[in-house]
């Protein structure tokens, strides 16, 4: 008998196709487009950056003809479909709703925005336009996570006790760096944090009870949180986040029945380790494809062009009501540490 269901990772090739075009070309953008580019048949058509030369450039090595120097002028394009924002979290509310308000589908990148108040204000926009939006969470759509998914709906691991998920990477100390800078959306919950949130929101849904405890780095962000999260039936979630330690970016659920612990870094294509209770044989699960790290962004652009070619404004995956949910938790953990009033 064969343990683990199938997954359902949205086929990477051979589906519906939408235009994308880009706002912000920086680092993860260029990932996003390589692998697009490389394990999927979707296609980037427009980038635009407050710098020609550097929306040139970005076009240049990715052979992306339409170049803009005003966001504007990208999501006025009507060659364009969706538009992935791809910036400084304290752009994305303002860029998400500049696309929405020109009729475009978006994918907005993680956290889709500095608060709970400002993606409701995304959520309630593309509400009002019937566009399809959503938070580009990548480790929602990977293999493994549709296999979890699946595995915690049919009840293989039992109830639910622990949830236990860390990220931690050390970024160099840069005061104006988008990590460090508070007008940038800088701090480790914000950055790195959202992943183990969004983890702990997935397996357990909303927390009733967040405590949370870290540090501030001299810009007045969290260089470092850790946070227990309570809910309503006894379960619990330790998290941790860091922008000054390593961690090994790992996640593990533990059931009445079973645990899983999934492979570093759990954010990424990979696989995960079954422990049955009673049983001392662990089972495997491997990620059957060659993608890894982030490579994996790719699911979430397959996902969201499989979704708007089905006439949904939403991902059934990945709704817009699960990012606010997370701002919520990440809100409050903020509020504990003296950054939100």
């Amino acid at each position: 008998m064969n343990y683990f269901p199938a997954s359902t990772a949205t086929p990477l090739r051979g589906g519906p196709t939408l235009r994308w075009g880009v706002l912000a070309p920086g680092r993860i953008a260029a990932d996003f487009v390589e692998t697009l580019h490389t394990n999927s048949d979707q296609r980037m058509h427009a980038v635009a950056s407050r710098s020609f030369e550097r929306a040139a450039a970005f076009g240049a090595r990715f052979g992306i003809d339409r170049v803009y120097d005003r966001y504007e002028q990208l999501v006025a394009d009507p060659g364009i479909d969706i538009v992935y924002v791809a910036a400084p979290h304290s752009e994305h509310r303002a860029l998400a709703l500049l696309a929405i308000a020109a009729g475009k589908h978006v994918l907005v990148e993680k956290p889709i925005a500095l608060t709970a108040a400002e993606a409701r204000e995304i959520a309630d926009a593309a509400r009002a336009a019937g566009v399809f939006a959503m938070e580009a969470m990548w480790a929602r759509f990977l293999p493994q996570t549709t296999v979890i998914s699946a595995l915690l709906a049919d009840g293989m691991l039992g109830e639910i006790g622990l949830v236990a998920a860390d990220y931690g990477s050390i970024f160099d100390f840069d005061p104006k760096s988008r990590a460090f800078d508070p007008a940038l959306g800088g701090g480790a919950l914000l950055d790195l944090g959202v992943y183990p949130i969004w983890f702990a929101h997935f397996v357990l849904g909303r927390p009733s009870r967040v405590v949370a405890s870290g540090s501030i780095t001299s810009t007045g962000v969290d260089g470092q949180a850790a946070i227990l999260f309570s809910t309503a039936d006894g379960a619990e979630a330790q998290l941790s986040t860091s922008m000054t330690v390593s961690t090994p970016v790992r996640a593990t659920v533990s059931g009445s029945l079973a645990s899983v612990d999934i492979d570093a870094p759990f954010v990424a294509p990979g696989g995960f380790t079954l422990y049955r209770d009673g049983n001392d044989e662990p089972l495997r699960w491997d990620d059957p494809t060659t993608l890894r790290w982030r490579d994996g962004l790719v699911w979430q652009a397959t996902a969201a062009a499989q979704h708007v070619a089905d006439g949904l404004t939403e991902s059934p995956l990945h709704p817009l009501d699960a990012s606010i949910a997370v701002l919520e938790t990440i809100d409050e953990a903020r509020r504990q540490l003296g950054l939100l009033a």
